[in-house]
């Protein structure tokens, strides 16, 4: 070198350029992420507890040794997963017991 100022060759410019657009790229990422994060919180909020078929707060009532989810407004039943078969379980050994099966 002459004592000037060095021009960047033609790679260190695609380095360069690569790098800097590599770190936009994860800027961008984490802004998805974290608009996607508040989006599942926000719609979290309208909906948890509330009826799908109406859109009246749920109310959780017990069911034998089951809480399960009561509308307020229509009396629908709502079953998080897993209640449905425990419900069942719980009627078979009623039955079991009432008939001696």
């Amino acid at each position: 070198m002459t004592g000037g100022i060095r021009k960047p060759s033609e790679s260190e410019e695609e380095y360069i350029a690569r790098i800097e657009y590599q770190r936009r790229k994860r800027v961008e990422e984490e802004k998805h992420r974290e608009m996607a994060e508040l989006e599942k919180r926000h719609r979290k909020e309208l909906h948890f507890m509330h009826c799908p078929k109406c859109g009246m707060k749920l109310i959780e009532v017990d069911y034998k040794s089951l809480k399960v989810d009561r509308c307020s407004a229509c009396n629908g039943i709502w079953l998080d997963a897993g209640e449905l078969e425990a419900a069942v379980e719980l009627e078979r050994g009623l039955l079991g017991r009432i008939f001696g099966l």
